[in-house]
């Protein structure tokens, strides 16, 4: 079985026997695995399972401003602080939630974006390949307003709103469509909703304004036979069955600060996917090597029946996760005949 057969067996909940795995690493940590493995190329012999390749809308850094990033839609990004994989907002283009806004999309760059898909194809052995967009929905409209001033204007301008959440939406069709004419077998979906309880905006608030633009979305992937992914961080047990109801194929981040992993795992299995369940937040960032191994374990164990299942972390593992603690993980990940 090739990982990408095995990745599909597991999104169509069929036993694997090894489950397939992956894990991502923002910069800075990738920096901190390098200099402790004393090789640029530490991750060559894991064999991770997933490829892709996801539009952000392309921030380049300022001439004259080290660190600061300009992206396609206007909007600069100060990576000067804490977070230097990201960043924050320098400044929203659109601050006072009671002004009138008209906005233009940006003209997409479609020279650029076939390249990275032929580049991400090239370089694919047999892995699953997925295209992907960022920000796709309520993050690029906060990105824009602020998010302060976007979610007062769901109550003070929601129409205006509306015709914003139908711009992004028709914008990202046309990237879709780009993807979906190359041999990939998915598309996953980057827009967090969640907060540590609850969805940031409510979920009457997404099942208007979100909702139905991302049903397009999945509707136009799943007209070509692939599969839908979908990362959101944070608690989003009020929308899952939203998810599922739109199409949902597998859901990413899943962090068990969150979810009692078991019970998620008893009410969704046979109907949704789950990437993720490593903690990034609490477990590789705070646990002895022997604590991860031991939790990493205990995940698989329960996530892994019956397929439905992507072993991973929570989320590209940020700066301050010892690089112990991944080898740790990854030990597992590696040996899950020995484990498991």
């Amino acid at each position: 079985m090739t990982r990408r057969e095995r990745v599909i067996a597991s999104l169509n909940h069929q036993e694997t026997g090894i489950i397939p795995y992956s894990c991502d690493f923002t910069e800075q940590e990738r920096k901190n695995m390098c200099l402790y493995s004393k090789d640029d190329q530490f991750s060559r012999d894991w064999n991770m399972y997933m490829h892709y390749t996801q539009y952000c809308g392309w921030p380049t850094e300022q001439k004259g401003k080290p660190e600061h990033f300009l992206d396609d839609y206007g909007v600069q990004w100060n990576r000067s602080g804490v977070d230097k994989d990201i960043g924050v907002i320098e400044n929203p283009l659109f601050p006072d939630p009671d002004e009138p806004f008209h906005y233009t999309l940006p003209v997409l760059d479609e020279n650029r974006l076939r390249k990275e898909y032929q580049d991400m194809l090239a370089t694919r052995e047999d892995k699953f390949c997925m295209g992907g967009i960022g920000f796709s929905m309520f993050e690029r409209s906060w990105s824009l307003m602020g998010m302060e001033n976007l979610l007062i204007r769901m109550l003070t301008d929601p129409e205006g709103l509306e015709v914003l959440y139908d711009q992004l939406c028709d914008y990202n069709l046309k990237i879709i469509d780009i993807a979906l004419e190359y041999d990939i077998d998915g598309m996953l979906f980057g827009d967090d909703w969640g907060q540590q309880r609850g969805t940031i905006m409510g979920p009457d608030h997404w099942r208007r304004f979100i909702k139905p633009r991302m049903k397009r979305m999945y509707d136009r992937v799943h007209s070509k036979g692939k599969y839908v992914f979908q990362h959101s961080c944070g608690d989003c047990r009020e929308i899952l069955d939203d998810l599922v109801e739109i199409g949902l194929d597998c859901y990413q981040t899943f962090q068990p600060e969150i979810y009692n992993i078991a019970e998620i795992k008893k009410t969704y299995g046979d109907r949704l996917s789950f990437w993720g369940g490593i903690s990034t937040q609490h477990l590789l960032v705070q646990a002895t090597p022997e604590k991860v191994r031991e939790e990493t374990i205990r995940t698989l164990r329960i996530m892994g029946k019956n397929g439905g299942y992507i072993a991973a972390p929570t989320h590209a593992v940020p700066f301050d996760v010892p690089p112990e603690n991944i080898y740790a993980m990854m030990d597992v990940f590696l040996h899950q005949e020995r484990y498991l």
